[in-house]
């Protein structure tokens, strides 16, 4: 029997959560490099993945399979392709400076009457989040990925809730107010959409007897499974619907925001640069390959919501004077471009939508990373109360003006190509819509560089006069993740290799081919 390194890669997150919690109170150096050894280890595993998946080889590889709950047709099944593979590798890249962000963000603080949750619980609600979200990336058993897709919330509500932001003007007791309202706007809405998608859950188990992806696409394929047009609609809207809150897409986007602002930087990275790629992942793996008429009959609205997206998320970041909802507005916004990538139905949407999901997790994280050791040290989050930063702080400065421009997509920066490849994927079947959606490109360039100008030049404001700059550990967090956007801006080839081959496999199942060029090259 070989070794269940898909399961491994979970496990050992799951098993250190609980390792961590179990450090005593006194302990909390080492309850945090413990995390931090373990995030590491799960890294090294999601490395050992990367480099055993063939992209030339069967869909999905590294399979295992074993009964669970025999009655149901349930099954643990675990499997990637090679959109899973690079989402496991930005997960676990990403986790170990989660953890180095986050050091001190939930060290014991008297505040009045009230004690900040233990530090361990922090840390270990980070490994079990990435536990959850790794084995959502491995499960081919809709049954085994939609109870990790639900459990993951509740891990992410104590963060959000007990762990949030300290820099709050309004006091303590209007912060943990704050707080428990996004943690409970974030859990209601997330709760409503998986309560719709158990119903379809529960009805693709009624038509096709069975949860595993690859037993109803061979039955599919040889036609002994037939849905009515209208059972396979009503069941892709249920999943659809969940995705679509998780990922967020408007109008459903709207706990986002609240739950960015109130959360720690490393918190609100991991929402949105983490668990949101769940949603759009899940959108490729399951309603493209479970529902594939039905996609094709939703692509024109999806398409209009996912512009909307674009443009409506751009629009109101550049009106924000809160730092991190400004960065919660701009990740609606290229959620937007991802989804439009992935209902464009070309080769090219959807490689770059793919891409674009390991590149906004790894530009989200530099900016909002940056962002919170700024606020950390001002304690404030309004754009307003800065000014001269770079002045007194000027690699910090410098960090955030190369996360910034990642954001805004600069040649040369990681998310410039998958944008590029989601416009040209677009536009070759929507030409009015890829369009209207470069509308996106131009406001980025707006908030991101109206947002450095405000907080990082002018006139040095007294408030940041002793402003340090980043410290050893900072840098730490920060330079691997510029040295990644500018090895995938200027080759991108190694994601594009393992990525292209799982698009194919997706672009057969919704039966759609690239449109052919209307001028021929010439020869």
């Amino acid at each position: 029997m070989s070794f269940p390194l898909l399961t491994a890669t979970a496990a050992l997150p799951a098993l250190g959560a609980v390792a961590t919690a179990a450090v005593p109170a006194a302990r909390r150096t080492a309850a945090k490099w413990l995390a931090l050894l373990v995030s590491l280890g799960t890294l090294a595993l999601a490395i050992t993945v990367l480099v055993r998946f063939d992209p030339g080889g069967a869909r999905y590889q590294l399979t295992e399979s074993h009964s669970w709950i025999r009655d149901f047709g349930v099954r643990y099944e675990l499997g990637v392709d090679g959109i899973g593979v690079a989402l496991i590798a930005l997960t676990a890249v990403l986790i170990p400076f989660i953890i180095l962000a986050g050091w001190h963000d939930a060290d014991p603080l008297e505040t009045g009457n009230r004690r900040w949750r233990p530090t361990q619980g922090f840390f270990a609600l980070i490994l079990a989040v990435e536990a959850m979200v790794l084995i959502s990336f491995e499960a081919t058993d809709v049954f085994l990925f939609y109870i990790f897709f639900e459990a993951m919330l509740i891990p992410m509500y104590f963060l959000i809730g007990g762990f949030g932001d300290r820099a709050h003007a309004q006091g303590e007791e209007a912060a943990a107010t704050q707080r428990s309202y996004a943690a409970v706007k974030f859990l209601l809405y997330n709760l409503v959409g998986g309560l719709i998608m158990l119903a379809a859950v529960i009805g693709l188990y009624v038509v096709a007897g069975n949860f595993s992806l690859q037993q109803i696409a061979e039955a599919r394929a040889s036609g002994s499974l037939h849905m009515a047009t209208s059972t396979e609609r009503w069941l892709f809207l249920g999943f659809f619907f969940a995705f679509a809150v998780k990922a967020p897409l408007w109008p459903l986007h709207t706990w986002l925001p609240t739950a960015m602002q109130e959360s720690t930087a490393p918190v609100a990275v991991l929402i949105t640069a983490v668990v949101d790629k769940v949603g759009t992942f899940a959108m490729l793996r399951f309603c493209l390959g479970l529902f594939p008429e039905a996609s094709r009959w939703a692509t024109p609205v999806i398409l209009v919501l996912a512009l909307i997206s674009i443009v409506y998320g751009a629009l109101l970041a550049v009106g924000q004077r809160d730092i991190k909802r400004l960065v919660a507005y701009a990740s609606i916004s290229h959620f937007g471009f991802i989804i439009l990538g992935i209902f464009a139905m070309t080769s090219q949407g959807q490689s770059g939508a793919t891409l674009y999901m390991v590149n906004h997790g790894i530009s989200t994280a530099a900016l909002m990373l940056v962002a919170g050791f700024l606020i950390s040290r001002r304690g404030s989050r309004l754009i307003a109360d800065y000014g001269g930063v770079q002045k007194v702080a000027p690699v910090l400065a410098g960090t955030f003006l190369i996360g910034g421009l990642a954001t805004l997509s600069l040649p040369g920066l990681a998310p410039f190509v998958s944008e590029f490849l989601v416009l040209v994927g677009t536009f070759t079947r929507y030409p009015v819509i890829g369009i209207i959606a470069t509308l996106g490109i131009v406001l980025a360039a707006l908030y991101t560089l109206v947002l450095y100008q405000r907080t990082m030049t002018g006139p040095v404001k007294p408030e940041v006069s002793t402003m340090p700059d980043l410290r050893v550990r900072e840098v730490l967090v920060v330079a691997p993740l510029i040295v990644l956007l500018i090895f995938l801006g200027v080759y991108p080839k190694p994601v594009t290799n393992i990525v292209n081959p799982a698009v194919k496999h997706t672009m057969s199942d919704v039966q759609k081919k690239d449109p052919k060029p209307e001028v021929e090259a010439v020869k």
